[in-house]
This record gives structure tokens, sequence and C-alpha cells, in this order.
């Protein structure tokens, strides 16, 4: 995914109906949102934290349009009970750090045009 596919912007125009000034506070809460649900996001929580936290990220990711987010939180969500793998967990959390850090830049530099 090249970093302009970060963002759906078509989806997230949807919402914003072309006000920039709008979709720029959505974004700005999005990255708020999405660098809390990270730091929260531990290998080693308990089943309810860890689908809570990635749960949290997926509806955020969704609702602009971070649809690679979305996806690795959704995934993310099914690591509990019996398919809970630590190993696992932290793959998955890997991968969403690097979604989150490109998405977040993608944010910073739409916000910033």
């Amino acid at each position: 995914m090249g970093k302009q596919d970060c963002i759906d912007l078509q989806h997230l125009d949807k919402y914003v109906a072309g006000d920039r000034e709008l979709r720029d506070e959505i974004l700005s809460i999005f990255e708020e949102q999405a660098e809390l649900w990270i730091r929260t996001l531990d290998p080693c929580t308990t089943d309810r934290e860890w689908r809570e936290a990635a749960h949290a990220l997926k509806g955020a990711a969704r609702g602009v349009g971070a649809w690679e987010i979305g996806d690795i939180c959704a995934d993310a969500e099914t690591l509990v009970g019996d398919a809970r793998n630590e190993d696992h967990r932290q793959v998955t959390l890997d991968e969403l750090r690097a979604a989150v850090k490109a998405t977040v830049g993608e944010v910073r530099r739409l916000r910033s045009l």
C-alpha cells in the first residue's frame, strides 16, 4: 500500500462533504486515537484489554478509511481465548505499528497542505 492509499479520501469526503477544516479536525482526532490505542496494545495483556484496544482502533481507522489498519485490527481481535498467542500478537502489533506510523505520516501530510 502506498502512502497515498493510507487514507481513503473518497470515503472520508462522504462525511465531510468537501469541508477541509472538518476533514483536518477528524484526521487530527484519528491521529490522537491511533497513537493512544497503539500504546495500549500489549501482547501480554488480558484478552479483554487486547480485544477492546484492537476494536477501538479498528473503529477509528475504518471511520476515516484507513482500511489496512482496520483489517489488521480485525485480525488482532481474534487473538484471544484459545487463539491467544503472545508471539502472534507481537507480530500483529509490529505490523500494526508500521501501518499506524505510515498512516499518521500521511495524516500529517494531508493536514499540512
